[in-house]
């Protein structure tokens, strides 16, 4: 070869090389590998790989409708229905032809109960494409969630004239069938689309779960076997499998077939999920978290498997390990909504709730359509004593998810503490709509009529609970509460034992049988009743709690005081036994003790308010004003807005002598947060007093002392004693001199009354 050709040759390896080069660089030809390799992890039922692939298309060119429809479709395998319907929204936007979108649109709409969204796109089918099949089975899907079966049964009629080979839609002609009540025409079409589909999964189990509806349950387990052999690849033959064992009672059956299934699918993360997924739906943390535990070692790249185990910490309280994971998802994707909802969740169970509040900010903003993390920001608004907020939080969760029973059991707590009977009434209905077989809509709809004094309807709904959860205490403790309302004490004492007997760890159970004890003025019963139980389950946190509570009550502080440290012991989690523990050593004369057990418990719980009110309150009452005022301060910047430790810290500074008008503020902000507290409302006027607002000062200490009467208290020296001042200032020493007087009547050795009333008659 001569050094021309050569040369020349070399020149064209360079020029080939550019060329391919180019083309790599080139955004259409990236996004169309991107489709193309999105399309053959579809193909193999890999959608998350496929959605990262269809999404790298849209990163490359927005305006790519056809990944724009994919990757919404893909969304929709993944059952991720806010994102596939924001991707087909998309898909139709750029690509108004094009029909399929339309349809999946149209049936998302409905199933989310929005109907008059979903009728321009079937408008669009009808006059597009009015002898598409999937234009009749949309409109029967429409009809059908207006009630309208006729109507919808014969749109599909009507689509199986067009084309009589599709299973699909004789499956759908059968489940409304089903709803119609005509299980023989039901049961005729379910077979009928098992025959067409052989191969097809869905219409195999669809005609099992017939069978299983029927309670005929040897055809049912033969059909989802059959399934199984249709295709041993796919896991949901095997979850309906497992479920027909469960409605049998055949538990461990169930975990020893799943067991072994779990070797069947060493890649398919769906399959080698399930046995830790039947362990968490069946709640057994333990079990399932050990799974995860070791699925995670196997399938450490298996996002959903991290994500799981991630949750189950979470639960178990393992907080730390649990950050560290969610950390790692975070990093490699710092927008991951799921992962942020995490981060939030952490943050309320280490009662950190400004920290709950922000990262649950950031799950909603990177997905505004996820119902997790709106129920949860509703409960980090809850923790902050934001009702409104919470409630708004709530709401939206709920109107994103009908069917989500903890928003809706979130949302109903809230209306009970506000007292809203006919919103918690409404809010009920909708659980018991949603969840027909669990016990939680009837007992909260049981706990609205009680306060109603609907005592027949109450028990009526709890009696429905019992029946729908036999082994669950809960409708046995509320039968217990109407009972002891209703003052009928020995049949209280009867479904608290009930309770007990269910579940010998409710603590819900013991608590009212010792109430029960307590209102009958028996209060060595409730201890003996706590020392029972504690003897059939000696490793309750709760059941030391109780007891060391009697024993307080007792003035056994001792006692007491060994029982909070057990109930600590068994649960360092149990704030309620830390702050009680405290108080035992208070009250048993060990103030340093106790302020020692508030101090370690701030270092162990840095987020927990109460802690820094309660070690506040304690040098307050050792008039050790400084360290009260770091304590409440502490406590506003976990919470800025705390109505009792801006009350207390305006208190304290307006002892000190501090600044009036930021006190002021304070007392105004624990009056709002404290409408009917008698302290606030003196501190507020304690506050005005100082500005020498002294007709304001008055009114604040009139409420007061109206309030403080409201609620039964005991008359209090201290708002009569700031009364006859603020009197004394407004030249009315008469009625000073009453407020004065009263004083030390309550408190006859109260030197500063003593000494303000010298001074009047001075």
């Amino acid at each position: 070869m001569s050094r021309s050709v050569g040369l020349r040759l070399l020149l064209i390896g360079f020029l080939v090389t550019g060329l391919f080069t180019g083309c790599s660089r080139d955004p259409n030809v990236r996004k169309q590998k991107f489709l193309e390799s999105g399309n053959r992890y579809r193909d193999k039922g890999k959608f998350r790989e496929a959605a990262i692939q269809y999404s790298n298309a849209v990163q490359m060119d927005p305006r790519f409708a056809e990944a724009h429809f994919q990757l919404g479709e893909t969304y929709l395998k993944l059952k991720d229905f806010n994102r596939a319907y924001a991707e087909l929204s998309r898909a139709v936007d750029l690509a108004p032809a094009n029909y399929a979108a339309h349809v999946d649109l149209a049936n998302l709409l409905i199933a989310a109960g929005d109907a008059k969204q979903a009728q321009p796109h079937l408008d669009i089918l009808r006059e597009q494409q009015p002898n598409n099949i999937d234009t009749y089975t949309a409109w029967a899907n429409f009809d059908a969630s207006q009630g309208n079966l006729g109507a919808a049964l014969q749109e599909l009629q009507k689509g199986i004239a067009v084309d009589p080979t599709r299973p699909d839609t004789y499956l759908s002609l059968a489940m409304l069938q089903v709803r119609a009540k005509l299980p023989d025409q039901a049961e005729a079409n379910f077979k009928k689309a098992a025959e067409l589909g052989p191969k097809n999964v869905n219409a195999q189990l669809a005609l099992g779960m017939f069978y299983q509806s029927r309670n005929r349950i040897p055809e049912a387990e033969q059909q989802f076997k059959h399934a199984i052999e249709v295709d041993p690849k796919d896991p949901a033959p095997r979850a309906s499998y497992v479920r027909l064992l469960m409605g049998q009672g055949k538990k461990a059956e169930a975990e020893t077939y799943l067991i072994q299934s779990k070797k069947d699918f060493p890649d398919n993360s769906e399959g080698y999920r399930m046995l830790g997924d039947f362990y968490f739906a069946n709640g057994e943390l333990d079990k399932a978290t050990s799974e995860y535990t070791s699925l995670y070692y196997d399938h450490p790249k298996d996002i959903q498997v991290k994500k799981n185990y991630v949750q189950l910490l979470i639960l178990k309280n393992r907080l730390d390990e649990a950050t560290k994971l969610n950390d790692e998802i975070l990093k490699s994707n710092p927008r991951d909504a799921e992962a942020l909802v995490y981060r939030g969740q952490v943050h309320l169970r280490q009662n950190d709730a400004r920290g709950a509040v922000d990262s649950l900010q950031q799950a909603v903003k990177s997905d505004s359509n996820s119902a997790a993390a709106h129920y949860q920001l509703g409960l980090a608004f809850d923790m902050q004593h934001d009702e409104r907020q919470a409630e708004a939080e709530l709401r939206e969760s709920v109107r994103l998810r009908p069917d989500f029973t903890d928003a809706q059991r979130a949302l109903a707590n809230l209306e009970l503490r506000s007292g809203d009977l006919e919103a918690l009434t409404q809010t009920a209905q909708l659980i018991i709509a949603g969840a027909p077989n669990a016990p939680d809509g009837y007992l909260l709809r049981a706990v609205a009529e009680m306060n109603r004094k609907k005592y027949s309807d109450a028990e009526q709904d709890m009696r429905k609970a019992a029946e729908v959860a036999p082994n669950n205490p809960a409708p046995y403790v509320q039968m217990g509460n109407l009972r002891q309302l209703q003052k009928q004490y020995s049949e209280a004492l009867k479904f608290y034992q009930q309770a007990l007997d269910k579940d010998p760890a409710s603590t819900d159970g013991l608590q009212g049988m010792m109430n029960t004890y307590i209102a009958q003025k028996q209060l060595d019963q409730a201890v003996a009743a706590a020392k029972a139980q504690i003897a059939k389950s000696p490793n309750v946190s709760g059941f030391y709690d109780l007891l060391g509570t009697a024993l307080f009550e007792q003035k056994d502080f001792k006692g007491a005081e060994e029982n909070f440290n057990k109930a600590v012991e068994l649960d360092k989690n149990n704030s309620d036994a830390l702050l009680k523990l405290a108080q035992a050593q208070a009250a048993g004369g060990s103030v340093n003790q106790a302020l020692a057990t508030y101090q370690q418990s701030i270092k162990d719980h840095p987020k927990e308010i109460s802690f820094y009110l309660l070690a506040g309150m304690m040098y307050e009452s050792q008039n050790n004003w400084d360290q009260a005022k770091a304590m409440y301060q502490q406590a506003l910047n976990i919470q800025h807005d705390n109505p009792l430790a801006s009350n207390n810290l305006a208190y304290v500074m307006l002892q000190q002598g501090g600044n009036v008008d930021v006190a002021l503020a304070m007392a105004q902000t624990a009056r709002r947060g404290m409408p009917d507290s008698p302290n606030a409302a003196d501190t507020l006027g304690w506050a005005y007093f100082q500005k020498g607002v002294y007709r304001t000062a008055i009114d604040m200490f009139q409420e007061a002392l109206r309030l403080n009467e409201k609620k039964g208290g005991a008359d209090d020296p201290t708002v009569h004693y700031h009364l006859g001042l603020a009197y004394q200032k407004a030249n009315q020493p008469v009625l000073a001199r009453q407020q004065l007087e009263r004083v030390l009547k309550i408190s006859p050795n109260n030197s500063e009354a003593r000494k303000a009333l010298l001074e009047l008659h001075g």
